[in-house]
């Protein structure tokens, strides 16, 4: 597309999903290199300008191709799930998880008509969506069965890094479980699975020879099998494998360092084992800048990762700093989308 064009959605609009969907879209607006769509339920971003405080008219739009306004106007395609019957700021309530997952749907069929160039998604709550009778842990999980795709895997961009126009990506071998599963879930088949994915995310996203550093899970690497043997039998062997078929693979690295040498440029991405291995790094090193893109998937979505915020929902305190890094990033990443529909589709 000339000008992408990107589909927002509200997440769940009890939450602060539209609190920072109307800062962000109100920040951008007039830009005449892209043009972001909410996509949700009108009345909640209207309350969601109003709590914020921001100066801007919603304009209801009946599909994508429309033609953007310019400063002060954002642009929302009504799903009118909720219409003005809105539920109270900050309770789980499965019509609002309805609202949140119907934005998804619709979001996401328009990326894979190739209406939009991609999706940015505003946080959900997990209760909400089981009680409005989601299935699914949480996005990723919903945008697979979307679009058919039975693998997908995230990928932290940490944009704001200490070497100008250096992103790190980080990479995960296992997601949403406990510790104690994601070590027995640590094998040498799945950390050189992980490998692969990790080096084709990253020439999809424009690293055309990349660098991939395999983070250890014991302390010091596991000092030879006196701290844990993880890396001796299954991520050593993983890295070796992957090296031997030509692969740029640097590991297993201590984690206690291996985050720091990425930020600094050693390595284009860093693959981590389990869920806070990654994402302590990157959110304390820079919260708002960090963005989450869902790798695997024929479309490209980039989101926020943080939740919905309900202590504060409707009180006009929250930061979109996040979702403003998640847009800028779609942006940046809507020429790669035919290249992510052909690598992935």
């Amino acid at each position: 597309m000339a000008r992408p064009v990107l589909a927002v959605t509200l997440g769940d609009p009890v939450g602060i999903g539209p609190e920072i969907t109307a800062r962000t879209l109100a920040a951008v607006a007039g830009e005449p290199d892209h043009h972001g769509v909410a996509v949700g339920d009108a009345e909640a971003l209207r309350r969601g300008v109003r709590a914020a405080g921001v100066e801007a008219e919603v304009r209801e739009v009946a599909d994508f191709s429309a033609e953007p306004a310019g400063p002060g106007v954002i642009d929302v395609l009504d799903t009118g799930v909720l219409g003005a019957d809105l539920p109270d700021w900050g309770t789980v309530d499965g019509r609002a998880g309805r609202a949140a997952v119907t934005a998804i749907e619709t979001a996401t069929r328009a990326a894979m008509a190739g209406e939009v160039a991609g999706i940015v998604t505003g946080p959900i709550n997990k209760e909400a969506i089981w009680e409005a009778g989601s299935k699914h842990l949480g996005h990723t999980e919903m945008l697979g069965e979307l679009t058919s795709v039975t693998r997908q895997d995230t990928m932290f961009v940490v944009r704001n890094t200490a070497v100008a126009g250096h992103h790190l990506r980080i990479f995960f071998t296992t997601r949403h479980v406990a510790l104690r599963k994601a070590l027995d879930q640590l094998t040498a088949e799945r950390v050189r699975n992980s490998i692969d994915e990790a080096l084709t995310a990253l020439r999809v996203f424009g690293t055309e020879r990349p660098r991939l550093a395999v983070a250890a899970v014991n302390p010091h690497g596991g000092e030879n099998g006196a701290f844990g043997d993880e890396e001796i039998e299954h991520i050593a062997p993983a890295c070796e494998a992957a090296r031997a078929d030509g692969l740029d693979v640097s590991g297993p690295v201590p984690a206690d360092s291996v985050f720091h040498q990425g930020l600094t440029g050693r390595y284009d991405g860093v693959l981590s084992h389990f869920h806070d291995q990654g994402h302590i790094p990157a959110k304390t090193y820079d919260f708002d800048g960090t963005i989450s893109v869902t790798v695997g998937l024929p479309i490209l979505r980039t989101s926020v990762d943080h939740g919905t915020a309900f202590d504060i929902a409707g009180s006009g305190r929250a930061d979109h700093a996040t979702m403003l890094s998640a847009y800028r990033a779609a942006v940046d990443y809507s020429p790669y989308a035919p290249t992510i529909r052909a690598t992935y589709g």
